[in-house]
């Protein structure tokens, strides 16, 4: 790679020209990696970024690697060259890679070289934390200075962190987005929200009157029956016959996410409480502030979570982690499982405080075994959404509808 300050400008005036332009992360880091693989003497190159949700570094962009090399670039953060630079936040150059143990070739994509190869790493910093790792190839060279290599590729590693701060702000901002859009709701009368909670049988009509009754409370409601039966829809109907209508419906599917993560994802975090919690960030109770929050799957919940979830529904308070500060939220709770929880609790795998707690008003909603009266309207239902779809009027013919009834 060659320190000639004119060439370094040209890179870096191109450099800058994509960033300006830029719209999409990954698209983005690899036009840069393609500027520098043709302008200077790199075989490889590679940008590496902390995946918050696996807690891993992993290949986000690269020049010289084919997919699945670039699909094998996930690395823990104390792993290996990579890991070193992040955790370290300073470069780190391999003269000879053959001759570094710490040097893992994750990828595989330099087995079958022949050639010496250097390499080079600097730290993507964002306020002073580690966010990825910018690495570069080159041939091996006795008369290279690696001290210009590593300066230059600081300065084009400043040049990334801002534009990696730019697309987490935009994301940021969709993903904020998308909740709000996912908790508009339609003001629903009853033949409107009917018509979504399909079924007029005894005991779907039991059910929409038990919604009826609880939604206008303040009422912790527990939605019981097996899989597929409709929970989410029923506690939606809840949400926006309330009160609360106007303000979020925020869904956590808790057995979905990783028992360490799930802590964080509903009560937030503060910058530093892991590595990796570069900002503080607000978790799912205070996103539903003034509003409901749906915990689906309850009966999956850890010991460790059902505590801090009791408390909540004590105190009506809570810290982040990582955090001090006590913070307080209005949330109504709607908790759903396909779970015995009474069994549960005689078995010592649910916690019966949590459990009375939660069972304050519980709505059992049927399987479609025990409403088979409600299959018609059901198949007319879906079929209308189908007929939508397809602009086109779809029907069933009487031999197939008295198959499936």
């Amino acid at each position: 790679m060659k320190s000639v300050s004119q060439l370094e400008l040209k890179v870096l005036y191109e450099i800058s020209q994509v960033i300006g332009q830029a719209l999409d992360l990954d698209q983005t880091m690899g036009d840069i990696l393609r500027i520098l693989s043709d302008t200077l003497a790199m075989k490889r190159a590679t940008l590496t970024l902390l995946d918050e949700e696996t807690n891993t570094l992993s290949i986000r962009a690269s020049h010289g690697l084919s997919v699945e090399e670039k699909r094998r670039g996930v690395y823990r953060l104390d792993e290996g060259v990579t890991g070193r630079i992040f955790q370290t936040g300073k470069p780190f150059v391999v003269p000879d890679i053959a001759k570094e143990p710490l040097f893992l070739d994750r990828t595989q994509s330099r087995r079958l070289e022949r050639e010496r190869i250097s390499f080079l790493g600097v730290p993507i910093v964002l306020k002073g934390q580690s966010v990825g790792v910018f690495t570069v190839d080159r041939l091996f060279s006795d008369d290279v200075s690696f001290d210009e290599d590593v300066r230059f590729l600081s300065i084009v590693a400043a040049l990334m962190s801002q534009f990696v701060q730019l697309a987490r702000q935009v994301r940021a901002r969709e993903e904020h987005l998308r909740r709000e859009n996912q908790s508009l709701r339609v003001k629903l009368s009853k033949t409107y929200h009917r018509f979504f909670i399909v079924g007029q049988s005894q005991p779907m009509v039991r059910v929409h009157q038990m919604i009826e009754k609880v939604a206008p409370t303040r009422a912790t409601v527990l939605l019981l029956g097996e899989s597929g039966t409709g929970k989410t829809l029923t506690a939606r109907m809840i949400h926006e016959l309330s009160d609360r209508a106007k303000y979020p419906f925020i869904k956590v599917n808790c057995a979905a996410i990783p028992e360490n993560l799930l802590e964080s994802e509903l009560f937030g975090f503060e910058k530093g409480a892991f590595t990796g919690a570069v900002a503080p960030k607000p978790g799912r109770f205070e996103e539903a502030d003034k509003g409901t929050i749906f915990l689906d799957e309850i009966g999956e919940l850890s010991a460790g979570i059902q505590s801090k979830l009791l408390r909540f529904l004590q105190e009506r308070e809570f810290e982040r982690l990582g955090g001090a500060k006590t913070r307080k939220v209005d949330v109504r709770i709607i908790a759903a499982t396909n779970r015995d929880l009474a069994e549960a609790v005689t078995l010592g795998e649910f916690r019966e405080d949590l459990y009375y707690r939660l069972n304050v008003f519980p709505v059992l909603v049927p399987s479609l075994r025990e409403r088979r009266e409600d299959i018609p309207a059901l198949l007319n239902h879906f079929l209308d959404k189908l007929s939508r779809e397809y602009g086109r009027r779809l029907s069933f013919t009487p031999r197939a509808l008295d198959a499936l009834v």
